[in-house]
């Protein structure tokens, strides 16, 4: 007979896999398909190591990097909701707080808490670590975007303005990352692919 413990971890590691069939609005960076939840997690927890030395506060990379992993798992219940769609995002947040909850039970009890913790402090915003890892989710679509000409901006009628406003929390976790981002947004705008 198996370990119960061991049992309700390979249970929400299955159950965890589906987050590789959700899709974003946002396009890979060659533009030939939307990526997933899951592509995006990733690319999100890596950039956070490369780029860790930009943090505007001394930070515990580790917990960066699991916050990162995890942050969009509530999406596998709550589903996608795009970003610059503001009211639906409001409404996503019960959702979200619901999802959260089922889906870190599936885990023993000690390390339910301990990613729920994670999840919660990331969606605060109030740590220098959820600071950093909320500015990662938001420099990573962005520079997607660019990649692809706006593509997907275009699509949802995104404007420089939202996306600004939208992401300005970026330097509260990493001004100089926030700078760059100010000059790409600059550089979409000049070249057409975001309306000002």
């Amino acid at each position: 007979m198996m370990n119960p413990r061991l049992q309700h971890q390979l249970d929400f590691l299955r159950a965890v896999d589906a987050l590789k069939g959700i899709k974003r609005q946002t396009l890979i960076a060659t533009g030939e398909r939307q990526e997933t939840d899951a592509e995006h997690s990733w690319h999100v927890a890596l950039m956070a190591w490369v780029l860790g030395e930009y943090s505007k506060a001394k930070i515990d990379l580790f917990k960066v990097v699991i916050m990162l992993l995890i942050h969009d798992l509530v999406e596998i219940i709550a589903g996608d909701t795009y970003f610059y769609q503001t009211k639906e995002r409001k409404l996503a947040k019960a959702r979200e707080q619901a999802a959260a909850a089922k889906i870190f039970s599936l885990l023993p009890f000690d390390q339910a808490q301990i990613l729920k913790r994670f999840w919660e402090e990331f969606e605060e915003r109030k740590t220098p670590e959820a600071k950093f890892a909320a500015a990662m989710d938001r420099v990573q679509p962005i520079i997607n975007n660019f990649l692809t000409g706006g593509k997907s901006w275009r699509e949802h009628n995104v404007t420089s303005t939202m996306v600004l406003e939208k992401c300005r929390h970026i330097k509260n976790g990493a001004p100089l990352l926030w700078e760059y981002i100010q000059q790409l947004i600059q550089e979409a705008v000049e070249q057409g692919m975001l309306p000002a």
